[in-house]
């Protein structure tokens, strides 16, 4: 037993080669399905040398066979076929290869491959590659269209006349391809690729002719229906006959039956547009003309009203509203005014029988003193002080003198 490796006791290069060998050969015979993607007969060598590509990957490995097997009959071994391999794992230790030497070759029949299509259309539906929400709604009048088919082909042809013929002003980014054996599928999706990221470009058409199932394989490659949803761009696919469908059908935002139809659906037909057009400008003509007539009837009723007719008739009418009016507003007021006068001349002859000039007037008189304040107390005067007296002709200046006041009373009281 070989020691372990380390970096103090590394193994040499045909140590690890043999041993890649040894593991590689406890593998035993296994069965692989691939598709033929590089077959080379070199002339009567015994050896036939064969590329098998696995359809749904970029992945491929190299097998080699002897020519009895590769050329047994009933066996049509070309490239582009579905094929299952019978083989035993190969480790060429001084090349540092691995290959598959193959015992048995079979052709994968139609029944074969239908069913293998149906299983990727299963698996693909699961994860919701071919659901309608994911549909996405094609430009109107699109000024870019991509085209991915074969070069000079019918199905070219029938894409870019009809198109060019239903609306001329429309431009295409071609991109030609085989459209058909091993290599097809990865040139389609070179295509999608480059159109996709084409900004101009807003909608893109794939279309090939008529075929059989072999002939539409590549249509129904996993690896290109995952292409096509992702793509940013809305995809028609207008493969084979109506009657034919493929995958690329299913996971498409548009399903053309044939070229020709790829066409009517990407581009409007300007003829039809053109009518159509005429006709909406008919019917907004009509639509305006009968609003305008609806306004002119409404506009006439409205001129037609008294309000409008004549005008100055209510004016006339209210004339006589405000002359009489006037006249009650004119002979309240006068009665108002008045009334007015009579109540401001009771109310002078009243304050005038009350005021102090009045009593004055009647002989009686104000006693003040030499401050202004009024006496109205005998014994609130000192004898001598000097008083003011206003009567109703003017003010009298007059001195107390209380024994002229004794005397008096002396006199009233003798009767003198």
């Amino acid at each position: 037993m070989t020691p372990p490796s380390s970096p103090e006791a590394p193994w040499p290069v045909r140590t690890v080669a043999r041993k890649i060998a040894d593991w590689i050969g406890r593998l035993g015979e296994v069965w692989v399905e691939g598709q033929v993607a590089q077959l080379s007969r070199r002339g009567g060598a015994a050896t036939v040398f064969l590329t098998l590509r696995d359809p749904a990957a970029d992945l491929s490995v190299p097998v080699t066979c002897h020519r009895d097997v590769a050329e047994r009959p009933g066996l049509e071994l070309t490239e582009g076929a579905r094929v299952i391999v019978r083989a035993r794992p190969d480790y060429y230790v001084a090349r540092g290869s691995f290959s598959l030497r193959a015992t048995e070759i079979r052709a994968v029949g139609l029944g074969e491959l239908l069913a293998r299509i149906e299983r990727i259309r299963r698996l693909l539906a699961a994860e919701g590659l071919f659901d309608a929400a994911r549909k996405r709604p094609l430009p109107f009048a699109p000024a870019v269209v991509g085209v991915i088919t074969g070069r000079d082909s019918a199905a070219e042809r029938d894409v870019l006349v009809t198109a060019r013929r239903r609306w001329p002003a429309v431009r295409f980014a071609m991109h030609n391809c085989a459209v058909q054996g091993p290599q097809a599928a990865a040139n389609v999706m070179e295509g999608l690729r480059r159109l996709d990221a084409d900004p101009a470009v807003e909608v893109i058409v794939i279309a090939r002719g008529g075929g059989s199932v072999e002939d539409l394989l590549p249509f129904s490659d996993e690896g290109l229906v995952r292409a096509i949803a992702a793509t940013r761009t809305p995809v028609v696919t207008a493969v084979g006959h109506e009657t034919d469908t493929t995958l690329v059908d299913h996971v498409a935002d548009v399903r053309a039956a044939t070229p020709t139809d790829a066409a009517h659906r990407v581009v409007p037909e300007i003829g039809e547009q053109r009518r159509l057009v005429d006709g909406l400008r008919s019917r907004a003509r009509q639509v305006l003309t009968g609003r305008l007539e609806q306004q002119e009837r409404w506009l006439e009723s409205m001129r037609t009203r008294p309000v409008l007719a004549s005008p100055d008739r209510l004016l006339h009418g209210r004339e006589e509203d405000v002359l009489s009016l006037r006249t009650r507003a004119r002979r309240t007021l006068v009665h108002r005014v008045e009334g007015a006068e009579r109540d401001l001349e009771h109310a002078r002859a009243r304050v005038a029988a009350l005021s102090p000039a009045a009593t004055l007037d009647r002989g009686y008189a104000v006693v003040q003193k030499a401050d202004g304040s009024l006496v109205r107390d005998p014994s609130a005067v000192a004898d001598g002080e000097l008083l003011r007296v206003r009567v109703a002709g003017g003010r009298l200046p007059v001195r107390v003198d209380r024994s002229a006041n004794g005397e008096d009373e002396r006199r009233e009281s003798t009767g003198g």
